[in-house]
This record gives structure tokens, sequence and C-alpha cells, in this order.
């Protein structure tokens, strides 16, 4: 069972990239643009490249790099001794909801800016934290 849904969060992880993970808009008069993890991803290439790669390894590689170790491990394919590397990464991962949390709390207090949070933002941290509850799972 395990194995099953850490081998569910291939699926999601990609899902969760893609979907709003808020609503952001100047004045909410005008409409919200909806930011999700590539399209603020995105955004960031073009002005702060260290910091995207920073954002793009703590959102996209570590999470999947956990998910791909951890499956491997569960089929008897990667040694158990690996299982604490594949826990720091599921720490990093969850950095980047820290620093996504950050943005939104920073942006409504700048009071010109509407900020909403997304179904996204939930399904981002739910699979973070499904993955960090798998291997601990995993460990025992």
């Amino acid at each position: 069972m395990t194995a099953a849904l850490n081998l569910a969060l291939l699926l999601l992880f990609p899902v969760a990239w893609f979907a709003p993970l808020m609503r952001a808009a100047l004045l909410p008069v005008f409409g919200m643009d909806e930011i999700s993890v590539i399209t603020g991803l995105q955004s960031l290439w073009g002005s702060d490249p260290a910091l995207a790669l920073l954002v793009t390894f703590l959102a996209v590689f570590a999470p999947y790099a956990k998910v791909i170790g951890l499956a491997l491990v569960q089929f008897g394919l990667l040694a158990p001794r690996v299982l604490p590397a594949l826990h720091v990464l599921g720490k990093l991962a969850m950095a980047d909801v820290f620093l996504i949390a950050l943005y939104i709390v920073i942006a409504k207090g700048a009071g010109m800016v509407t900020v909403e949070t997304a179904w996204g933002l939930y399904l981002f941290t739910g699979c973070i934290l499904a993955s960090l509850f798998l291997g601990w799972r995993t460990a025992r």
C-alpha cells in the first residue's frame, strides 16, 4: 500500500506544479492572475536566475527525486541506507512550501495587492506531507 501511494505521487506532483497556488492582482477589479509553481518559475528565470535555480531544485527536483528514490528502496532496487538522504530531500521540498507561504504573507502586507490561496497550494503541500509520511513509514 505504501509503495502504491508513493507511486501515485509521481502523477500528483506534476499536477501540483501546474495547479494554481494563488491568485494575485494589483486591484481585484481587473481580475486575478493565477500563479502556479511553473508560472512562478518562468517569471523568476527572467528576473533572478539564482533564485529560480534554488526554487526549481526545492519545488521540482527534490520532491520528485525523493519519490523516485523511495520507490527504488520499496522495490529493493536501492539500499535502505539511503533513506536518511531521502528524508533530507523531503525536508528541502518543504522549504518551498514555506517560501510560497512567506510570499503570500508579504504580498498581503503590501496593501495594494490582493492575494488569495488556491487549491494547488493545498495539493502541493499535501503531496510534500504525504511524501514525508511515506518516507517515515518506509523507514519503519
